[in-house]
């Protein structure tokens, strides 16, 4: 099922004018505030008539401005879930489950409650009011509230914005099994680069109303002109890998398209399919092959593309098996190796670098 949207609205002297699709999995409008992420999701909803549209979903038309046909929001059977949840204070967890299997179509599949409870991992709450939970629970249950519905699509609008960094650690392993269990498709709004690279399949960039970059989220990420858009200390690439196996001295070796990974103990069963976030800052490179080093994670690499800052530094895209990756170093460090693309380098990255945050299933 694929999401297309043309749309064209203009809110002052702010316009916003993107095209885009959403296939399968999650698709996340990513790019600063201010930038018309949540202008298009709302009219994705039905909840903002544009002024020039044409939005599809799976070859239905939910609005077209040229031919004069919207579709109300009762109509379009998207599920929304919102910043703060929105959950009826005055309702259990159970009944407010419930409301939103009430307006679900007789006919229409998807899970039920008790499938819905154990994937999101509420089963044990059903009996609280919204006030007796924690900001990450009441999240997983509008989540839930919204799946009941049985909708076409969920739609989410930066879902875990209002939670501090434990409440999102709490929260994002249940988002991905929601991307990995259902084939439901998502539109996600985010401005935070560690959700994007753990959740996205699909990445679209707003900047000022336009689409600036779109496509895999894999092949957006190690692109090095998004430096720009996320800062050169949030750039870096997403490598998917497996696991193999888990070690006695608390580490965890995974397979990648370029070579095996030493990380920080995963509680993920060998054979796990997962995704690394690398940053930039957090490779070195060599152009001989290193030895005697700390490091347990070199993998060779083919340069790529150079891209120099404002700064004295610059940005290095990489091949890594059929993988990229990033390294953020100096001029000087480039003018010392005499990087050019075409070379052959290591990529040497240490093991305690990536944050638990930057490990993902999927």
């Amino acid at each position: 099922m694929t999401l297309a949207v043309e749309m064209r609205h203009t809110l002052g002297a702010f316009c916003v004018e993107v095209a885009f699709k959403a296939p399968a999995g999650i698709t996340v409008l990513f790019g600063r505030s201010g930038s018309g992420k949540t202008t298009v999701v709302n009219a994705v909803a039905g909840l903002l008539r544009p002024d020039m549209a044409r939005i599809t979903l799976d070859g239905d038309t939910l609005h077209d401005s040229a031919a004069r046909r919207f579709l109300p929001v009762h109509k379009r059977r998207l599920g929304y879930v919102f910043q703060d949840g929105r959950l009826f204070p005055h309702l259990s967890v159970a009944r407010n489950l419930d409301f939103g299997r009430n307006l679900a179509p007789s006919d229409a599949p998807g899970p039920d409650r008790d499938e819905v409870a154990d994937l999101l991992g509420i089963a044990h709450l059903m009996d609280r009011a919204p006030h007796a939970l924690s900001g990450g629970e009441k999240q997983r249950v509008a989540i839930g509230r919204a799946l009941l519905s049985r909708p076409r699509m969920l739609l989410m609008d930066e879902p875990l914005a209002a939670l501090d960094t434990a409440r999102k650690a709490e929260i994002l392993p249940y988002l991905e099994r929601l991307r990995d269990c259902l084939n439901l498709p998502v539109l996600y709004v985010s401005h935070s680069v560690p959700e994007v690279a753990r959740l996205a399949t699909t990445l679209v960039v707003l900047e000022e109303g336009r689409v600036a970059r779109a496509g895999p989220a894999e092949a957006v990420l190690s692109d090095p002109d998004m430096v720009r858009q996320i800062g050169v200390r949030a750039a870096g690439a997403v490598l998917p890998a497996r696991v193999l196996t888990h070690h006695d001295d608390g580490l965890t070796e995974l397979q990648t398209s370029g070579g095996r990974l030493f990380l920080p103990s995963m509680q993920v069963a060998p054979g796990s399919a997962t995704r690394v976030r690398i940053l930039a800052q957090d490779v070195i490179l060599s152009k001989a092959a290193p030895f005697g080093l700390s490091a347990l994670n070199i993998l060779p690499v083919r340069i790529l593309a150079l891209r120099e800052g404002s700064g004295p530094g610059m940005v290095v895209q990489m091949t890594c098996g059929t993988d990229r990756l990033l390294a953020r170093i100096t001029r000087r460090s480039a003018q010392t190796l005499v990087l050019t693309p075409g070379d052959s380098a290591f990529a040497i990255i240490k093991s305690v670098s990536i944050a638990r945050v930057d490990i993902g299933t999927g």
